[in-house]
């Protein structure tokens, strides 16, 4: 193991044992080099007054070297902000930008205890560099049972981790707090837990209210008290789409502070919650009130960026830099929320009329992009694919009995046919 690693090691071991002990073999490795290309060429652009041969970029006329034809359609933008690497950690301004959104969301985050957001090549990447640093083979990662299939490839495939999963339902159709807390002490002899609450919640579209995030925060400090170091990561993917009654803040802002066998991870990104999904921009954010726990868990974290895409694209970090500076941001973005909301809304009221009878319920959903159909008598797959051959339709089959719809993905006016056309797919194969 390098001196850089032991380092950082012998930081995390001194001010959060806790945190050290959640590393994986690959955390406890991991370090960013200080000597070497980047370190060097960094010191060489604030120093190199004459002449700067140091990284591997082309320049012309004071200007990174570019292309007329890709500039012309860039022509807003200066190439400095474009065709020039974005340092591992990503746009410093892009990071302090959303550092200041973070706490406008989240208000219970003024208090501070989490560190600078980390630029990620979206939350898929985020999520990767928390399996890379705290799963090793066989560490329980926690989720409920109507979940993300991303996250069996980026933590059991990948890593060897053990899916761990629960129902996301209670039987009075509310988050199942009990069984997220039977999942967690049950690895009170491991002593380790990942847990990833993802809301709002992809395939559901379900937030939990107050009460509910209560409960969540409770189950996690039961675990923490029985001796379970809990990496609690929030995949907050779809955040701020929150149509009803429901959380309206990150559970990051209450995990932040709540016990020192918790390390809060926030994953999130302009991805979704911007509309900007091919711009491949997210973030990664680390809670602890030791500023040296901070900086040790973002030197590791850039050493997993170095050695895996060594930094994030560039344009796409000045895009939604630009966007978030924009005095329309606000006002463009409440426009397309109320969209939304309203799509949400009018597939709530069509599954509400009782116009399609028996033949399916839906899992509960208030937030997000999407719903799940509980199919009564014929399978999902069945309908998906008789929509998909029939009737030109998309659908997504989970399960036995479970359609993913997007209604995210179709206009307000159109989503009656939609339902009609769904149902009368379904009525088709009881038929049959």
């Amino acid at each position: 193991m390098t001196l850089l690693a032991q380092q950082l090691n012998e930081t995390l071991q001194k001010d959060s044992p806790n945190i050290f002990a959640m590393l994986s073999n690959l955390g406890k490795a991991i370090y960013f080099p200080k000597e070497g290309i980047l370190s060097q060429s960094a010191e060489a652009k604030s120093k190199a007054t004459k002449f700067n041969a140091t990284i591997g970029i082309a320049t012309e006329g004071g200007q990174p070297m570019h292309l007329k034809l890709i500039q012309d359609t860039l022509s807003a933008y200066n190439p400095k902000d474009l065709y020039e690497y974005a340092p591992p950690g990503g746009k410093p301004e892009l990071r302090s930008a959303w550092r200041s959104k973070m706490i406008k969301d989240n208000p219970s985050l003024e208090s501070g205890g989490f560190g600078n957001p980390i630029v990620t090549n979206a939350l898929t990447h985020g999520l990767s560099i928390v399996a890379d640093l705290f799963a090793d083979q066989g560490d329980a990662v926690v989720i409920p049972n109507k979940n993300w299939e991303n996250y069996e490839l980026t933590f059991g495939v990948r890593r060897g981790a053990n899916i761990v999963e629960y129902p996301l339902y209670n039987e009075d159709v509310r988050f199942n707090s009990e069984g997220l807390r039977e999942a967690l002490l049950a690895q009170k002899d491991k002593g380790k837990a990942i847990v990833i609450l993802n809301f709002p919640n992809n395939p559901t579209g379900y937030t939990p209210d107050q009460q509910e995030g209560d409960e969540i925060i409770a189950a996690i400090r039961d675990a923490a008290e029985a001796g379970v170091n809990v990496v609690a990561v929030t995949d907050d993917a779809y955040f701020g789409l929150f149509f009803e009654n429901s959380l309206q803040e990150s559970l990051f802002s209450r995990l932040a502070e709540l016990h020192p066998r918790v390390l809060a991870v926030k994953v999130d990104g302009a991805t979704k919650e911007e509309y900007v999904w091919g711009f491949r921009v997210g973030f990664i954010t680390y809670a602890s009130q030791s500023a040296s726990t901070l900086a040790a868990l973002e030197q590791k974290t850039l050493g997993i960026i170095r050695s895996t895409i060594s930094s994030g694209p560039h344009p796409s970090q000045t895009f939604v830099l630009h966007a978030l500076q924009s005095p329309e941001f606000e006002g463009q973005k409440a426009e397309k929320f109320e969209i939304m909301k309203g799509r949400a809304n009018r597939v709530k009221s069509l599954l509400d009329s009782g116009r399609y009878g028996d033949v399916w319920g839906y899992y509960p959903f208030n937030s997000g992009y999407f719903m799940c159909l509980k199919l009564n008598k014929v399978t999902a797959e069945e309908v998906r694919t008789h929509l998909l051959n029939e009737y030109g339709i998309g659908t997504i089959a989970l399960g036995e009995t479970d359609l993913r719809v997007a209604f995210s993905c179709i206009e307000e006016e159109d989503l009656e046919e939609l339902y009609d056309t769904i149902y009368k797919a379904v009525t088709d194969l009881i038929k049959a």
